[in-house]
């Protein structure tokens, strides 16, 4: 009877607990720098890297830097719903991205490179084109991230994941290479 009880009480729990789970994407540039962001975020389970917004199906990183497949770099962030929302990861994608970038972003130039919010509902675009609009305000400068309606996304190379932790050292020197975190200081010190 125990057995039945504690078996019942795990399955319960267990779909209640992946009912609160949500996925949102987002796109700004190198997606080791953008799993990097998000994977220490309250409430984020996973960040995943990969890519999204082409037509090209299950795209090699090769065909989606030097090829015409439409998508771009992108992170799949799965978060508890209970302990953050889509508006407090919207903030934090904004605070790593340049959104006055249009050839790309930081060191990483090309359309893949290209920042990106992509919206899953009609809450999720207003959010998205209200946070643009005050930036714009606030900046006098016109944003050029890419709104998106999410299609479909296609996890990237099993070396691609996790890179800033398993590839450290090439990673922070990657990262200060391309002057991210003295351009992002300089853009949102504001």
């Amino acid at each position: 009877m125990l057995r039945i009880f504690l078996i019942s009480f795990f399955l319960f729990n267990s779909n209640a607990f992946a009912e609160d789970l949500k996925k949102v994407y987002f796109g700004g540039g190198c997606f080791w720098c953008m799993e990097e962001s998000f994977d220490k975020a309250k409430g984020v389970k996973d960040v995943i890297s990969g890519y999204s917004g082409g037509t090209t199906k299950n795209p090699t990183y090769k065909e989606v830097t030097y090829g015409n497949t439409g998508h771009f770099e992108v992170v799949e962030i799965v978060y508890d719903s209970k302990i953050t929302n889509f508006e407090n990861l919207l903030n934090i994608f904004w605070k790593n991205i340049d959104p006055f970038d249009k050839a790309g972003q930081f060191c990483d130039k090309g359309y893949s490179y290209r920042s990106v919010a992509f919206y899953q509902n009609q809450e999720q675009k207003n959010l998205i084109e209200k946070r643009i609009k005050e930036i714009e305000s606030q900046y006098n400068k016109s944003v050029v991230t890419y709104v998106r309606d999410f299609d479909k996304f296609y996890k990237a190379e099993d070396y691609h994941q996790n890179y800033y932790q398993t590839n450290f050292i090439n990673y922070l020197l990657y990262k200060k290479g391309c002057g991210r975190e003295n351009r992002l200081e300089q853009i949102w010190k504001k």
